[in-house]
């Protein structure tokens, strides 16, 4: 990894990390799942409550990624990845916030 690499790495990072605390709140939590620093593209992953969230993609679209994109100039997209090792009642209960279970949506 190059040096250009390990920066833009620990810029996404930091940044990552003060979004975590609103996601935490909510009963879930956000991390770096994959980063491919020379086209851009980001993959963040959400667990906990989020991962049964119907607007978990909506908090990657128009939460984390318009922040990324507005502070980290090189990032080019996000894209959001779902830790569903959890069960779906264990990780709906984690929620606090106004959450709608993904499994009602898909009725």
């Amino acid at each position: 990894m190059s040096n250009t690499d390990q920066e833009r790495r620990a810029q996404l990072e930091a940044l990552l990390a003060k979004l975590r605390p609103a996601v935490q709140a909510d009963g879930g939590d956000l991390y770096l799942a994959s980063v491919d620093t020379d086209s851009g593209e980001v993959v963040v992953g959400l667990s906990g409550a989020c991962s049964s969230c119907a607007i978990s993609t909506t908090t990657v679209k128009l939460g984390v990624e318009r922040i990324l994109k507005a502070k980290l100039p090189w990032v080019t997209s996000v894209e959001g990845d779902l830790d569903t090792s959890m069960d779906f009642e264990e990780s709906a209960s984690l929620g606090t916030g106004a959450y709608v279970p993904i499994s009602i949506r898909k009725n």
